[in-house]
């Protein structure tokens, strides 16, 4: 099993738009995938067509079980195209920002995610902007962080923050035998062509180099379709935003997390 954490410490640059797409990508290609909406605006719930409710809150205060909490997303809620996985959705609303006082425990998330060992390929957390204790938590359970950062100098200061404290997370799995969390990578999104984007994105090239991964343009469709509550899998499948730079992306995503083709059955 895999675990994916979308984060950066700056809201508004993509986040929850990057998480639910890969997640049901990856689904739509034959992988099992629950995404935990761990962002107390339970937008990603919203996405997927399901309502906000205090999963994530219960499975770690109230010590809920798994299968009293997921919820099963209909493939007919996010892709036009045949589904070959599955695709699983842990809620989250405003009780999320309880989750820190009620059970302050940086290994949580963790100890409940492995539970999951066996039955499911990846998961991915959404993430609030806001960094607490739950952050920590989601650091210690992660495999791999995915930065999305808008080129402007608010995205930019928010990866600096985001990366300093990765690292001190980093240090504490480390002293606990944990194993590695990997940088999967930086990406800029919502790029426009103007000079203070051009001027962002040679800032990242020369700060991040080969961990930046290729930038995702500005494009209206993406309004369009959680204008109406939809993925672009479902609302434009055979737009090219959807089959080539969500596919590239789905893609790099695949390779970098270590997920084999020939493993989906």
């Amino acid at each position: 099993m895999k675990v994916i954490t979308l984060l950066n410490e700056k809201g508004g640059v993509g986040k929850t738009t990057l998480a639910t797409h890969i997640a049901a990508g990856l689904a739509i290609r034959g992988w099992r995938v629950v995404l935990v909406d761990a962002d107390a605006q339970g937008q990603a719930s919203a996405l997927m067509g399901l309502p906000k409710e205090a999963g994530f809150y219960n499975l770690l205060v109230r010590d809920a079980e798994w299968k009293e909490v997921i919820r099963y997303v209909s493939p007919e809620v996010y892709s036009a195209t045949p589904v070959k996985g599955e695709l699983h959705i842990l809620p989250g609303n405003s009780e999320t920002t309880l989750i820190s006082i009620a059970r302050p425990n940086p290994f949580i998330i963790r100890q409940r995610i492995t539970e999951l060992d066996g039955f499911v390929d990846v998961v991915v957390f959404d993430t609030s902007p806001a960094p607490s204790m739950i952050h920590t938590a989601i650091y210690m359970a992660t495999d791999s962080v995915l930065l999305p950062t808008i080129p402007g100098y608010l995205g930019i200061d928010g990866i600096a923050h985001s990366i300093i404290h990765q690292d001190n997370a980093k240090s504490i799995r480390e002293s606990e035998g944990m194993g590695e969390m990997n940088r999967l990578g930086i990406i800029p999104t919502m790029v426009r062509n103007t000079v203070a984007h051009d001027a962002g994105l040679q800032q990242l090239i020369k700060t991040f180099k080969r961990n930046l991964w290729p930038a995702m343009p500005q494009r209206t469709i993406f309004e369009e379709a959680a204008f109406k509550g939809q993925l672009l899998y479902r609302y434009a499948p055979q737009d090219e935003t959807t089959t080539d730079i969500l596919g590239a992306l789905v893609d790099r995503v695949e390779l970098g997390i270590g997920l084999k083709h020939a493993q989906v059955s």
